[in-house]
């Protein structure tokens, strides 16, 4: 088994800040993470459309909880006249006892995104385009973007195989280990008959050097 370590999570503090922002003793860290992961499983599963990049999480109180939900298409999680996220607000305060206020950002670039473009082949997989096919467009859609590299990885009875494999696709660069090098990662799965196949997708924005530099970067 090889060793390996969440792009994410390996640059935090470095390049990336946490997605839960808050400081509890050690009696409330066990209650507060797993209701982050609730609140985050809840907004995914129910705004499965409106291409959820990220969720931010901040508890300034005991009784309070921040949510920013980071979306390509945030008009889905407002609805009309912000009908949608009040019903929202309503069910996370059930689901965590807590007053939930809930904020939603705009994803600029969408195609840099890694959790939306592994989304974006989980999709098409759904809807029987060939796998190939899917990684092979989508790639070429990050790299016109302004990607220095991407990679993609599905795995699962592709195209209804008895026996599971795996196919990767990469183009460009994705240093791994280099912590200046700005790798999103982002996982997604799609539902077929067959069963689940997983979708990776690593995109390479480019090495940051200083705060707020990143090389290579496209206007």
């Amino acid at each position: 088994m090889g060793q390996k370590t969440h792009p994410v999570g390996f640059r935090v503090g470095v390049l990336r800040k946490w997605r839960s922002n808050w400081f509890a003793d050690d009696r409330r860290v066990p209650e507060y993470v797993a209701e982050d992961r609730r609140i985050r499983q809840h907004i995914v599963k129910r705004y499965r459309g409106a291409g959820v990049a990220e969720v931010l999480i901040e508890r300034a109180v005991e009784d309070r909880v921040s949510v920013t939900v980071r979306a390509a298409r945030p008009g889905i999680v407002i609805g009309r006249g912000g009908a949608e996220i009040g019903q929202m607000q309503d069910e996370l305060s059930q689901l965590t006892g807590r007053e939930v206020r809930i904020g939603v950002m705009e994803v600029e670039r969408p195609e840099l995104e890694a959790p939306l473009v592994a989304q974006d082949v989980a999709f098409q997989i759904e809807n029987r385009i060939n796998p190939y096919r899917a990684m092979k467009e989508t790639i070429r859609r990050v790299m016109a973007a302004g990607a220095q590299g991407v990679k993609v990885r599905i795995s699962g009875r592709l195209g209804g195989a008895e026996i599971a494999r795996m196919v990767e696709m990469k183009q460009g660069r994705v240093p791994l280990q280099t912590l200046r090098a700005d790798v999103d990662y982002g996982l997604a799965e799609a539902m077929t008959k067959y069963g689940v196949i997983g979708v990776k997708a690593w995109v390479f924005r480019g090495e940051i050097w200083t705060p707020g530099q990143r090389t290579g970067e496209v206007d």
